[in-house]
Parts: C-alpha cells; structure tokens; sequence
C-alpha cells in the first residue's frame, strides 16, 4: 500500500504561529502544569512504583513503571504506556506521574517512557527511542505483573505523533522476538500526524531542525495505514474541541489517511483545550478516561 496523496495545508508561518501556541490560546496553562506536578509528586511519593528504569543506554532512555496490585490467581494485567508531549523538546514523564493512580486502581500496569529532547537529537530519533521503550516493555513488563499480549500506547501532542508511529511500526525489523501485533490498541490526544506544517512554524522549527526527509518518513498520515489482518490494532484519534483549527485538522487527517477501518474514532471532544484534555485522561468522570479503560479492558 502506497502512502495517501495529500493537499498541501497552509503553510503560512504567521499563521501557524497562532495556531500552535497553544500557551497563547490557554492563558492559564501555568495552573495546570502546577496541578500536574502537584498529583505526580503525591503519586510517586506512595512508594509503589519504580523510578528511572533503563531501556537503552542513552540520554533520556529511562521509564517509570506503576505496577498494578497484584493478587493471587489473577491474570496479568493490562499495560498502558504514555507517551508525553511538549513539541519533543520539552516536559519529563515526571509531570505526567499523576496519569497513572486511576488506571493503576483499576487493575493496570502503567508505563511512562522519557525521552530526548530536540535539539540534541531529531523526531525520527525520538521515534527509535519509543521504539526501543516498547521493545523492553514487551519483553520485561511480565516481570512487574503486566501482560505483553495487552498493550495500549497514548500519547499527548507529539506524544500523539509518536503513539500513532508505534502502531505503524514493523516490529519484525526490530527483533525476531517481537509480534506485528506488539502495540493491541493506540489513542492519540491531540496528535500531530503531518509534520510539514510543524517545519514551517519559526518557533517550533528553531529546536526541531526538521527536513523534508524526517517529514516523509516520520509524519504518521504519510505512511502506509498499519494492517489490521496483521493483528495491529486501532488507533482512536481525539482532540479538544476548543484546540486549533490546525490541531483539529490534523485529527481528521490520520483518519482520512489511514481510513476509518483503522481509526473507527476521530472525535473532538466537548469543553477540552490542549491542555484539559490530559487533565480528562486522569479523570474516571470524564468520557476519554472511560474510552482509555475501554481500550485496556478494565
């Protein structure tokens, strides 16, 4: 399958600077980055996770791991890995520590992987990183009560962007060890699926660095939809209905590129901006948290 032919989106750097500043758009987007660091310092304080587990040798390539209760005569449990966002240069997986307790009370295993940060290393390098994290989750995670056979990656912004490239992946190149159907099921919140416009954005483009070779090879709506009868799961696309034009675009896009037998999701969901909408993923209230646990079986 050939990657879709796409019209080119508007390319305007003026415009795109408004549009990504997401900052600008959430005057108050210091309360919730106050707020995260507040609940992620109390979910690590409750001594039952483990810290800066290595995946790789390199810079960033460490993952904190939230083990679901463990209970005799139980199967393992469901593994939910979540990719952080802040444009691959910014954030830690520290901040999204408070993501973990809801699903960890329901009966998953919850992953956070770090990563480099742009400028020191490219998207695609981002993108070999997380593919290493999933590779040491599939063939680790047994130990620490989760089941390889049930994950699910989400993933915020670029974590999005990098959810989506999991799903894609052909896990065959990685290691004979590692099924097509390594990742069961995807969510992106507020994903960035074409990195073109990204390139054009000064501010964004200032750290990233990014070529035209890193947009056709690492923008997920160019590259071939992931095979379903290989057993690679769904991806459910969502987004802030109060985000962007531009970031609700590229919500519809991953669905008219991948098409809707793979992405059956594309919803902006209701009252949600760029930042709120990793605040509902934590929320048992709120209806993506319950599309998460879906998608986990919990």
């Amino acid at each position: 399958m050939r990657p879709m032919k796409h019209t080119s989106p508007n390319l305007d750097p003026a415009w795109l600077e408004v549009e990504h500043n997401n900052r600008a758009r959430v005057p108050e987007f210091q309360s919730h980055f106050d707020r995260w660091a507040r609940d992620s310092a109390a979910a690590r304080a409750n001594g039952r996770s483990l810290l800066d587990v290595r995946y790789g040798h390199g810079e960033g390539e460490t993952l904190d791991i939230f083990p679901a209760p463990r209970k005799a005569g139980k199967p393992p449990a469901p593994v939910l890995v979540f990719i952080h966002g802040g444009w691959w240069r910014s954030l830690d997986k520290a901040d999204h520590s408070f993501i973990a307790p809801p699903f960890v009370q329901r009966g998953a295993c919850v992953v956070l992987p770090n990563y480099a940060l742009c400028p020191a290393v490219t998207v695609p390098q981002i993108t070999l990183q997380m593919v290493q994290a999933l590779a040491w989750v599939y063939r680790h995670i047994g130990a620490h009560g989760g089941d390889p056979q049930r994950i699910t990656v989400v993933g915020h912004s670029a974590g999005g962007h990098l959810a989506s490239m999991m799903l894609a992946c052909d896990w065959s190149l990685v290691g004979d060890d590692l099924p097509l159907s390594l990742v069961k099921n995807a969510l992106g919140m507020s994903g960035l699926y074409d990195l073109e416009p990204v390139m054009h954005t000064p501010s964004v483009q200032t750290s990233l660095h990014l070529t035209p070779a890193d947009v056709s090879r690492a923008s997920p709506a160019r590259l071939p939809a992931p095979r379903l009868r290989e057993g690679r799961g769904e991806l459910s696309a969502v987004v802030g209905a109060d985000e962007s034009s531009e970031f609700l675009r590229h919500n519809r896009l991953i669905q008219q590129s991948w098409g809707t037998d793979v992405v059956p999701v594309c919803e902006g969901l209701k009252g949600l901006n760029h930042f709120s909408i990793v605040d509902a993923l934590a929320d048992p209230r709120q209806r993506l948290h319950k599309m998460v646990r879906s998608l986990l079986g919990i």
